[in-house]
C-alpha cells in the first residue's frame, strides 16, 4: 500500500476520537467488544482520511482508497495484509464475521468524495449517507450479534440523522475543503448562496436553513430511535450512548442560535450523559 498516506497512530486516534459527538466505545463496555469497535473507527477514520485530508506528496487519493480495498479483500480471502489498520480490524473480521460489504461501501463513499462536491436534493443527500454513514451502525450491530432487518433499518435512521447532524456542525469546514453538503434546493428555498457560507458568521436566512435541515435530523433520530429498545444487553448501552450524542449535539446547535460559522459547536459532557441515561431509561421501559 505504497501510495497510501501514513495510517493514523493510537494516540491521533484518541485525539481525533475526544472531538467526536458520539461515543466510539463507552469505556464501561467490555475489552473485547472496545476492541472490536475501536478498531472499526480505526478502518473508518483512516479510510476517511484518505477522501479528506491533504495528501503527501504524490499521492493519488484515487488509488490510495483502491489499495485499501484490495488489501480489505485480502483480509476476507484468508490472505495476509501489510497495513497496520488492516492487521488491527483482522481480529474483528475473524470473530464478528460482518460483512464485505459495509466496509467497502465506507471506500466508495470517499472516492464519491472525490467527484461529487454539491447535492442538489436532500434525497442525493441521503443516498451518499448510506455509503458514508449507515455502514458503520450495521458493523456496530455486527459487532454485538444483533443485526436483523430490523435493527438494520432502524440503524440506518440513526445513522443518516448523524451524519446530517456532522454536516451541520461542519459547514464552515467542509466549505473551505470545497465541499457543501447543504441541499441546494433547501439552500435556494431560504436564500442561501455559496458566499454566505464563508462569513465569519451565519446571518439570519443561513441560521434559518440550519435550524431546518436540524429539525429533519431530529425527525430522522427520532424515527430510529426504537432501536436501542430492540437491543439487548451492552449494545443497548453502547447505541444509545450514539443517539444521546446526536440528540446533545443539535442541542448544542441551539445554543448557538444555529450559527456552525460563528461558533465550534460541541456538546457539552454533562448534557450528552443526560441524553445518554434518558434514551436508557425510556428504552427499559
Amino acid at each position: 500500500m505504497s501510495r497510501t498516506i501514513d495510517a493514523p497512530d493510537g494516540r491521533r486516534i484518541e485525539q481525533v476520537r475526544a472531538q467526536e459527538n458520539f461515543p466510539v466505545a463507552l469505556r464501561i463496555l467490555p475489552a473485547r467488544y472496545r476492541r472490536h469497535l475501536l478498531a472499526l473507527y480505526g478502518y473508518a477514520r483512516y479510510v476517511d482520511d484518505l477522501g479528506d485530508e491533504p495528501p503527501a506528496a504524490g499521492v493519488d487519493r484515487l488509488a490510495a482508497l483502491d489499495d485499501v480495498e484490495a488489501e480489505l479483500t485480502a483480509l476476507y480471502e484468508g490472505r495476509a495484509v501489510t497495513h497496520p489498520v488492516l492487521r488491527a480490524l483482522a481480529p474483528t473480521v475473524a470473530e464478528c464475521r460482518p460483512p464485505l460489504d459495509a466496509f467497502v461501501r465506507l471506500i466508495e463513499a470517499n472516492r464519491v468524495d472525490q467527484r461529487i462536491t454539491r447535492y442538489a436534493t436532500f434525497a442525493e443527500l441521503v443516498d451518499y449517507c448510506t455509503l458514508s454513514a449507515n455502514p458503520v451502525g450495521q458493523l456496530v450491530l455486527h459487532v454485538f450479534g444483533q443485526a436483523t432487518p430490523t435493527t438494520l433499518a432502524l440503524s440506518d435512521r440513526v445513522c443518516t440523522a448523524l451524519q446530517i447532524v456532522e454536516h451541520l456542525q461542519d459547514v464552515a469546514e467542509d466549505h473551505r475543503r470545497g465541499r457543501i453538503y447543504l441541499p441546494r434546493e433547501d439552500m435556494d428555498r431560504f436564500g442561501v448562496t455559496e458566499a454566505d457560507l464563508a462569513r465569519p458568521t451565519a446571518g439570519r436566512r443561513l441560521r434559518e436553513l440550519i435550524g431546518f435541515e436540524a429539525e429533519r435530523a431530529r425527525a430522522w433520530l427520532d424515527a430510529g430511535a426504537p432501536l436501542v429498545a430492540a437491543l439487548r444487553g451492552w449494545s443497548r448501552l453502547a447505541v444509545s450512548g450514539y443517539l444521546a450524542g446526536g440528540r446533545a449535539t443539535l442541542d448544542a446547535l441551539a445554543d448557538a442560535d444555529h450559527d456552525p460559522l460563528g461558533v465550534t459547536v460541541r456538546p457539552v459532557g454533562r448534557r450528552v450523559f443526560t441524553r445518554w441515561l434518558t434514551a436508557t431509561v425510556r428504552s427499559a421501559g
